[in-house]
């Protein structure tokens, strides 16, 4: 699997895990607020290291074609 795969799949799973935090706090917003102010920034942090990744493979790729060319 190529580390752009493997990123996108890392974006759509933070997005899944924030989506469903916020979800869960709009339908019981006192319940376990704490835990799901957590479980929010994790997935941030999260997707934000799989697009430093997609970014970074993207670059290297570009770099490697020019080197081709």
């Amino acid at each position: 699997m190529s580390a752009m795969s493997i990123a996108a799949v890392g974006i759509a799973d933070a997005t899944a895990r924030f989506d469903a935090s916020a979800r869960r706090t709009a339908n019981a917003p006192l319940n376990n607020l704490a835990e799901e102010a957590v479980e929010r920034i994790k997935a941030e942090v999260a997707l934000k290291a799989n697009v430093s990744v997609l970014r970074s493979a993207s670059e290297t790729t570009g770099t490697l074609l020019d080197l081709l060319a």
